[in-house]
């Protein structure tokens, strides 16, 4: 077992085991007191045990490493096992270990001995509710279980009270105060390396080492004599004598009564330590920031114990964060209580770890798994500036570094510049990938500014800092201020004078720049050339400009000179708009006016009012009556019904406006006085009546009066209607009734009120017409027939003598229906479902009255009328539900709709003797299942919603006789590629049936049946067939009947082709009276074997003989005589697979050949065979003249037949 010490600021790394097994227990740690952690190095095989809260024991097995602290800084007394020895050992990094080894009788002497064999814990540790290291079966059990029995493990003797205290940790960053490192004391050079040593080769032995070493303390508890001895020298060097000096020298001071008695160490152990903390997370990474979350630290110590009402402690994380490797240097980046921080400043493209702790109640718990990530790609940093790296007088070449590109390479640079301007408005002078550009043609002794950016994949950086570089050469003297000449409203006129220090000889180019503030704060060039002064058009009126001047040679380039500030003229302003006359009365009137729409540039404006007596044509002299700046005047002390005229116009320092249009007002006059009295013009007519009158007697020579004519009966309480009103002295008034009387009365009007009516004056209208009658009332007794009645007018004043009544269907036709003295009328013969209208006219002896309004009425609908129009239809489409159609058993009606007078037409009846058929609402219908060859009566009407119309004329139809039935079909004859099909009786040429047509129908391969022969004849032969294959074929008669149904379907089958004619055979002899015959080869047809037949004729044989049958087509005949003529033809067979028949063919021509005493053996071909006479025919042509005679026999017969069809 080894016990490890370090201070608490070393950060100790635990092993997964202990995290999840060990429970934790917090205490509250002084921040002044010297922390150390021990590691209490469990072997394998061995047994660590401790005690909860609760009081139970919990053994922790080996190998593991229980970590446990010191408050105090100390080593206590460690308590070891029969034959066992401990030594505090220091490494190189300056950690303490205490080493538990066998003793040297045990195993080699390879430790040597710094504690007491004896070396104990003390008893605050036995009594400490965590640690319980009294008996060595707690840390190694024994091999049996009866050599230590369980009792013993707490009956056994305390040591000597010790001061010190160990608290067992899992997580040495729990419990760290600070973020610094203390290294303990150093040791000895010379001690290290035997430490290092004895720290690499310590081992532990079996559980058995121990009890069966014969010099080893067999002690059960591991307490020897000298047990009470240590514990009373203070214990704490864990050795007799002098070595307790040397226990205290490594960093443990001893402590007083006042330590061990600290009232506030109960309160630390009783705090909770924060458990270990899950992996943060990370999101939302980008190049320069990244989200990092965690979730809250789990307290540890209150779940152990089980307590549920203690108060939640408050804990605070802390962040750490390092760059590139996870052992690097981490450094905090945030503490707080939050559960998430955002990284910044980050670097693009560079891998991050992260790690999180929580720390509560002061207490640092163990830190979190790191969290690696890796920062975005970002656009490059800002380069440096450019630099120069040589200059002319008219060039600069500028380097520049590149920067960092951040994770993506650079593309390429850009590199702008202000062109001399010192305007901070830059423009680009080089794009690409190169580190250095040249400007060329620059100025002498001219400062320019440059600026560079570099750009990658994913974006610019920005722009270095400005920096400036002049070219070589001296600086030109800065010319004078341009002068101003003269200046209007939109264009100046500017001079300068020439540089004095320039020569007469020397080109000089001026270039004048101005500058807009409408457009901008640069300076434009305006004019540049060698003049001493420009004029500059296109400027707007009183509005300031600045211009500045620039001159230049073939070296150099001078700065811009002073500014000069010049502002064009203003202009005269616009004419104001037209003024307005309100609040007008008998003696003033007041104008008001609106600012002109261009008032020239110049804000202030003065206006001028002009006002004259009289109208336009008569305008003597203008007098001005208001000069000022305000939009309104009142112009006072006028006359009475006087015109004025007023105009106006405005002024400023551009000069005079045009005025406005004259407006003529005229002030209000008084009212007027009485009119003269009103009198009868002419004479009265039944109608209208004429009225004439004077103005009123004292009045204004161009007063403007209006009259008002009223009217009213004789009656009290007639109304009083105004029938005139206008400026005229005389009116006709119209629409009176014929001998009435009225009343009538007239005054005058003018601006100022009305004046006094005149006296009434009584008018008797003469007799006339009579007025307008009424609307006569329209009554209907049917359908076709209305009664029109109406009232007598007595309106006119004379008796009516009678009436008249015109009637039609609209306005346009109507026509006088009846003349008479009744008030009623008859009107027969109408039309159902008809619009009509009437007007009626009254007349007396005066003359005709007016119509009346119109009078409307509609008939009511009736029966349809009868169906005239009844025919057959030529052509029938077929029907919807594909029930055949025949002209031997249909008829196909058709008829023209009736008139339905005002209501739809439903259905229509078809009478067919005494039968009644149906029919829906259309205008035709196929009457079927009737007998062939027969006539029939046929009637149709129509009905609707009202009635059934009557029946029309009668239609004689007949139908069709019936269509020929089918005839039976026959296969004549059957050949390899043909079939001759026969129907009907072909002798019988002058029956009846010759008038008919017969369509032959084969079926395809589709299975469809497609026409091959239409006409009369009674025969046909099918070409272009394939042999022994079945076809199947119908046919159909058509007569004047129509077409008759299809017969049923036939199938023929065609015959097999018999093996064509070789030719001749090839004869070749052989030695001695052998010869060899070969022929032409033919291939399976459809399958079927061939073979072939060779037939010999010799001699004087008068037959042949066959000498040969096989699929061969070579054979070797011998016996042959010599000097003795042979003839050998072939023939080919063919085999039918499916009927076992054998099939053969022609011979083929036949081949002489004379066998001959020769050493040479000849080969004779059919072509070289001669006979004896010159003159005879050869079987070749023999058969050539007979395949000749029947084709043309087999052509003069089909000639014949084709003539007789």
């Amino acid at each position: 077992m080894y016990v490890t010490m370090m201070m608490t600021d070393q950060m100790l790394e635990l092993p997964p085991l202990l995290n999840g097994e060990v429970p934790m227990m917090h205490h509250v740690i002084n921040g002044d007191a010297s922390q150390q952690v021990i590691l209490v190095q469990v072997n394998p095989g061995e047994t660590f045990t401790i005690r909860r809260e609760d009081g139970t024991l919990q053994c922790i097995q080996g190998p593991a490493e229980v970590p446990m602290m010191s408050p105090n800084g100390s080593i206590p007394p460690i308590h070891v096992p029969p034959g066992y020895i401990s030594q505090v050992l220091e490494d190189n990094t300056g950690v303490r270990r205490v080493v538990v080894t066998p003793h040297s009788e045990c195993y080699p002497p390879s430790y040597s001995p710094a504690l007491s064999p004896t070396h104990h814990l003390p008893p605050p540790y036995m009594t400490h509710p965590h640690f319980i290291p009294a008996s060595h079966t707690a840390y190694y059990p024994p091999a049996s279980p009866g050599d230590v029995p369980p009792h013993q493990y707490y009956q056994h003797r305390l040591p000597p009270i010790y001061t010190e205290e160990i608290i067992p940790l899992y997580n040495m960053s729990t419990f760290l105060g600070r973020e610094e490192y203390c290294k303990p004391q150093p040791k000895k050079p010379k001690e290290r390396p035997t430490e290092r040593q004895s720290l690499s080769r310590v081992s532990t032995p079996p559980s058995s080492s121990y009890k069966s070493g014969p010099t080893c303390s067999a002690t059960p508890n591991g307490y020897g004599k000298n047990h009470t001895s240590s514990a009373a020298t203070g214990g704490s060097g864990g050795s007799p004598g002098n070595k307790r000096t040397d226990r205290r020298a490594r960093g443990s001071p001893k402590h007083t009564e006042t330590d061990q008695q600290d009232p506030d160490l109960d309160t630390r152990r009783d705090q909770d330590v924060p458990s270990g903390m899950d992996k943060p997370q990370v999101c939302k990474v980008q190049a320069r920031s990244a989200l990092v979350s965690w979730s809250r630290a789990p307290q540890a110590g209150a779940s152990s114990r089980g307590q549920t009402d203690a108060a939640p402690v408050s804990c605070s994380y802390e962040l750490l964060l390092t760059e590139k490797s996870c052992e690097g240097k981490y450094r905090v980046v945030y503490s707080g209580e939050e559960l998430q921080y955002t990284l910044t400043d980050l670097r693009p493209d560079t891998d991050y770890h992260v790690r999180v702790s929580a720390v509560c109640n002061s207490v640092k718990g163990p830190h979190s798994e790191a969290k690696a990530f890796t920062t975005q790609s970002a656009p490059p940093e800002t380069p440096l500036p450019p630099r120069l790296s040589h200059r002319t007088k008219s060039s600069l070449t500028l380097q520049w570094k590149p920067p960092i590109d951040n994770g993506s390479k650079i593309t390429n640079y850009i590199l702008e510049w202000d062109e001399g301007k010192k305007n901070s408005v830059f423009r680009e002078c080089y794009f690409g990938h190169q580190r250095h550009f040249k400007v060329m043609r620059l100025c002498p002794a001219v400062g320019y500014t440059f600026r560079v950016a570099a750009l990658n994949d994913i974006g610019p950086s920005g722009f270095s800092p400005e920096v400036v570089f002049h070219t070589t050469g001296s600086l030109p003297q800065m010319p004078l201020a341009p002068r101003l000449l003269r200046a209007g409203t939109s264009w100046v006129v500017l001079e300068w004078s020439r540089p004095s220090v320039c020569g007469p000889d020397e080109g000089i180019t001026y270039t004048l720049e101005m500058q807009d503030d409408s457009k901008g704060p640069e300076f434009k060039a305006v004019y540049s050339g060698v003049e001493l002064s420009s004029r500059v058009e296109g400027l707007s009126r009183s509005t300031s400009y600045k211009f500045r001047l620039t001159t230049c040679s073939a070296e150099w380039r001078s700065t811009p000179s002073s500014i000069l500030v010049c502002r064009t003229s203003a202009d005269k302003p616009g004419p104001p708009a037209a003024p307005r006359v309100t609040a007008v009365t008998s003696h003033s009137f007041c104008v008001a006016w609106d600012t002109p729409q261009d008032n020239g540039g110049c804000g202030d404006l003065t206006y001028l009012l002009e006002m004259c007596e009289g109208n336009l044509e008569a305008v003597s002299q203008w007098e001005v009556v208001y000069r000022g700046p305000l939009q309104e005047h009142v112009c006072k002390d006028l006359n009475a019904a006087t015109h004025y005229s007023l105009r106006l116009s405005a002024c400023s320092s551009g000069g005079h406006s045009q005025y406005t249009d004259s407006l003529l007002v005229c002030t209000l006059s008084l009212p007027p006085g009485p009119c003269r009295p009103i009198t009868v013009q002419g004479s009265v007519k039944h109608r209208e009546v004429s009225l004439q009158w004077g103005g009123p007697l004292h009045g204004g020579e161009n007063e403007i009066l209006m009259f008002s004519v009223e009217m009213t009966g004789v009656e009290e309480e007639a109304e009083v209607t105004e029938v005139y009103h206008g400026t005229q002295t005389e009116c006709t008034v119209g629409s009176l009734l014929p001998g009435a009387t009225y009343r009538f009365r007239v005054h005058a009007t003018n601006d100022a009120g009305h004046g006094p009516y005149t006296e009434f004056l009584e008018v008797t209208t003469a007799a006339g017409p009579p007025g307008q009658c009424a609307a006569p009332v329209i009554t209907l007794t049917s359908h076709t027939c209305a009664v029109v009645n109406w009232e007598t007018d007595e309106s006119s004043g004379t008796d009516i003598s009678g009436y008249r009544l015109d009637w039609g269907r609209d306005q346009d036709s109507l026509g006088m229906v009846y003349s008479g003295t009744e008030t009623f009328c008859e009107i027969p013969n109408l039309e159902a479902a008809a619009s009509y209208c009437c007007r009626l006219q009254a007349i007396n002896q005066v003359g005709a009255g007016p119509y009346s309004d119109l009078a409307w009425c509609r008939t009511p609908a009736a029966a349809p009328d009868a169906v005239v129009s009844l025919y057959l239809q030529e052509s029938v489409s077929s029907s919807a539900d594909g029930e055949p159609f025949s002209h031997s058993t249909c008829l196909p009606l058709a008829w023209d709709e009736p008139n339905s007078n005002g209501q739809e037409i439903t259905c229509y009846t078809i009478a067919m003797g005494d039968t009644l058929i149906t029919a829906g609402n259309t205008t035709c219908h196929v009457i079927r299942n009737l007998q062939p060859d027969s006539e029939y009566s046929v009637q149709v009407r129509a009905e609707n919603a009202v009635g059934v119309g009557p029946f029309g004329p009668i239609l004689q139809v007949r139908t069709k006789p019936l269509p020929p039935a089918p005839p039976r079909l026959e296969c004549v004859a059957a050949g390899p590629q043909s079939l001759k099909l026969r129907w009907g009786d072909g002798n019988n040429r002058g029956s009846s049936n010759d008038d008919n047509i017969f369509i032959l129908q084969m079926e395809d391969r589709n299975q469809r049946f497609v026409p091959i022969y239409r006409g009369p004849s009674h025969t046909f032969k099918v070409q272009r067939l394939s042999e022994s294959s079945r076809y199947t074929f119908r046919i159909q008669a058509v007569s004047e009947a129509g077409e008759g149904p299809f017969s049923d379907t036939y199938s023929f089958t065609t015959a097999k082709s018999v093996p064509p004619t070789l030719k001749a055979p090839r004869v070749s002899q052989l030695e001695g009276n052998a010869c060899e015959v070969t022929w032409e080869i033919v291939p399976p047809m459809r399958g079927d074997r061939i073979s072939y037949v060779l037939q010999v004729l010799g001699g004087r044989e008068s037959e042949y003989r066959q000498v040969y049958k096989g699929e061969d087509t070579v054979f070797q005949l011998c016996g042959l005589q010599w000097n003795t003529d042979y003839r050998l033809r072939v023939l080919v067979c063919r085999r039918c697979s499916d009927t076992s028949q054998e099939l053969c063919g022609s011979f083929s021509p036949s081949a002489h050949f004379s066998p001959r005493r020769s050493n040479s053996s000849p080969t004779l071909e059919p072509s070289s065979i001669s006979t004896s006479t010159p003159k005879a025919l050869t079987d070749e042509q023999f058969a050539s003249l007979i395949v000749l005679g029947v084709a043309s026999l087999s052509i003069l017969i089909a000639y014949l037949l084709q003539l007789l069809i």
